[in-house]
């Protein structure tokens, strides 16, 4: 459905040029300068489609002042789609690039880029090891304790991991570790820690990626549940910035806890999430750290598919 006024032909050429290049504010603007519609009214018409967001926002938006991060303002990027007659995605995307521009900006985070080489060479090394997307396991809950070390690296992580299989037979588990920027993975050991031991490995080096099979001592049966530890030590890269978990599938309680050494903290800590590697980040929400407590957690009763993480930003 369209939403244009009389003054909708106003301004196309700089609407078609501002969606084809960015960045977002800019054609948030021209999309909203083309459909001759003033900011209350765009307001009006999202809160016909069940999204708030005040029209101070708005402003901030088309200025470039703010960009959208929260789920709720990126649901509303998508009825503006819709409201401005814009090609579906249109807006998402240019929020996507923009976001891939910032992270080139801060060399320690992860680019779009790097998360969709990534994703490529996760499924080439689980077809090289014969496994499934899910390797016929359920995740019911799974904790995962990251450290930062005195060089602000990421030291290493440990992950307990509670399973429910629903095929017959399964006895492995694939493990995956992505290295921040500048990760050497000959370096990065695997360690099979309760219940499980080390099987074939895989490496990337121009990713990061490391791929893991840890073998069970038994052969679980449909409905059966699991318990196993493991972890990976790193170390090899820069500074760290953030720690993310990429879910394919909906499952039972995530818990992440980072770690920082005591006398080298952040400044500040946030959560995220992200719908895909495509996607904005939103879901954004400080996290409290002190000097007396060294940790930062996140606790998700039942992930959703896409991404959720831990980003922190250090003084200096």
């Amino acid at each position: 459905m369209s939403y244009g006024t009389q003054h909708a032909d106003t301004g196309v050429p700089a609407l078609e040029t501002a969606l084809r290049a960015g960045p977002f504010h800019v054609a948030l603007r021209a999309a909203i300068t083309a459909r001759g519609l003033p900011l209350h009214r765009v307001q009006h018409h999202l809160t016909r489609h069940g999204v708030t967001v005040g029209v101070t926002s708005l402003s901030y938006w088309q200025q470039g002042a703010r960009r959208p991060q929260r789920t709720e303002s990126l649901r509303a990027v998508r009825a503006l789609e819709e409201i401005l007659d814009l090609p579906d995605e249109s807006l998402i995307r240019l929020l996507a690039k923009d976001e891939e521009h910032a992270a080139r900006r801060r060399p320690s985070t992860r680019s779009y880029r790097s998360l969709v080489e990534a994703s490529g060479v996760l499924e080439q090394f689980l077809a090289e090891l014969g496994s499934s997307p899910d390797g016929g396991l359920h995740t019911v809950g799974h904790h995962e304790r990251v450290r930062i070390g005195a060089r602000r690296e990421l030291l290493g992580l440990d992950s307990q991991h509670i399973v429910r299989a629903h095929q017959d037979g399964v006895d492995r588990y694939v493990a995956v570790h992505h290295g921040d920027p500048g990760c050497s993975t000959d370096h990065v050991s695997v360690r099979a820690l309760e219940n499980c031991r080390t099987g074939r490995v895989r490496r990337h080096r121009g990713t990061g990626v490391v791929v893991a099979e840890l073998l069970f001592d038994t052969r679980l049966r449909a409905g059966d549940t699991f318990l196993f530890r493991y972890g990976f030590e790193d170390g090899t890269a820069g500074p760290s910035s953030e720690y993310l978990r990429g879910f394919g599938f909906a499952g039972g309680q995530y818990a992440l806890q980072v770690r920082f050494t005591e006398g080298v903290l952040p400044v500040r800590c946030h959560r995220f999430t992200q719908h895909s590697a495509a996607a904005p980040r939103g879901g954004r929400q400080d996290l409290p750290l002190s000097a007396g407590h060294r940790t930062v957690h996140v606790v998700e009763p039942q992930v959703r598919a896409g991404i959720l993480g831990i980003g922190w930003d250090w003084e200096g």
